[in-house]
């Protein structure tokens, strides 16, 4: 696992103040790796507490030692069955408020439910909902990792640090691409091209834009404004009145925006989930000349075959952290490596518990990032 430590940040761990109490909240053994990392560096044990499930497929959750009065942080990553998962921490912080907590931060690497972040064609804001479920709760902080739609922050009426992993990811570029001045950064559609161009500016190349894929399900009638009545009602509509229509939508063939001939393509995003439209981009970019692809991305899902099909593709390599346990798709799939993003989380928990400023976590980093 690639990890380097910063030396500023070496002398500053294993130096917390006493009062703090860190929980899993995962009943899944497979899901507390991270939340042992983090343990480590803080110089700290984890809490005793149980989370199990019950024969009838309830949470149960017995915390075994003195919260009150202390800062507990309660971290909790995506495990396969992610409604279990939200469960356990709703009730593992409700717990912890009828306990008499002094503070309760949630540390949620991966935002579970953060694609479901607009309106669609009769359907809900499902991160809002969620958003509302924890801060009810008790939940008085959020520390997160580089969630899906920024916007996601104002559902919230608590403090929320969204973290970012680009820096670990584009140390892996540096230190483990031997040529990647000879690479470009590739965004596998338009809405992908911000985070596309800051890791291009940070690393001093160039920039390519993959245009005319089909169109993804998230983009799709994102607003339900966008759903008219198929039979116009006379009755409904003045005689005077004509509404123009808004023209749809056509795609037009897949083009490449930049010279990807003879170079790295580095195909970079926040998510890797379904694998098909990265699999897509990287048969597009070979047939444009790219020699060597790889993917980044801050949270792996992997869901389903996608082991199998990158073990398949043109992809050379997968980098992600591990904000989500991929120890398995990793058995599967030699070409999946991941980054350990477990030093940037305990430096957070740290400041948050010394009451420290959190700005040094956020140095060069701007609106677009």
């Amino acid at each position: 696992m690639f990890c380097v430590t910063p030396p500023e940040l070496e002398t500053k761990m294993n130096i917390t103040k006493g009062g703090l109490v860190l929980f899993s909240a995962n009943s899944n053994s497979s899901c507390m790796e991270l939340s042992k990392k983090i343990a480590e560096r803080l110089g700290v044990e984890m809490g005793k507490v149980q989370v199990y499930q019950e024969p009838n497929r309830e949470t149960r959750v017995q915390i075994q030692e003195s919260v009150r009065g202390k800062d507990v942080f309660i971290i909790q990553t995506v495990s396969k069955d992610v409604n279990t998962t939200i469960m356990e921490l709703l009730i593992m912080v409700y717990a912890c408020k009828t306990s008499c907590a002094k503070s309760i931060i949630g540390v949620i690497p991966y935002f579970p439910y953060s694609k479901q972040c607009k309106m669609r064609k009769r359907g809900s804001i499902v991160s809002k909902l969620l958003a509302s479920m924890m801060c009810k709760a008790g939940l008085t902080h959020l520390i997160t990792m580089d969630l899906h739609q920024k916007e996601i922050q104002g559902f919230f009426n608590i403090p929320v640090d969204n973290l970012r992993a680009s820096p670990f990811l584009l140390q892996y570029i540096q230190e483990e691409i031997p040529d990647y001045r000879n690479a470009v950064i590739v965004a596998k559609s338009p809405a992908s091209a911000k985070r596309a161009q800051s890791f291009a500016e940070r690393l001093r190349l160039g920039i390519a834009v993959i245009h005319g894929e089909a169109q993804d399900a998230e983009s799709d009638l994102v607003d339900g404004r966008h759903s008219p009545p198929m039979v116009r009602s006379v009755a409904a509509i003045h005689p005077s009145l004509e509404i123009p229509m808004l023209i749809p939508k056509e795609k037009p063939p897949i083009t490449v925006v930049g010279d990807v001939g003879g170079r790295i393509a580095i195909i970079v995003d926040d998510i890797i989930d379904d694998v098909d439209s990265f699999l897509a981009a990287a048969e597009t970019l070979k047939e444009r000349g790219a020699y060597k692809i790889f993917v980044m991305a801050t949270h792996g899902l992997l869901s389903s075959d996608a082991p199998r099909l990158i073990e398949e593709s043109a992809i050379d390599e997968v980098v992600v952290t591990n904000t989500i346990p991929h120890e398995i798709q990793k058995l599967q799939c030699p070409k999946i490596k991941t980054v350990d993003i477990s030093m940037i989380l305990s430096e957070a928990i740290r400041r948050i518990h010394n009451g420290e400023s959190m700005s040094y976590l956020f140095r060069n980093i701007g609106l677009d990032d």
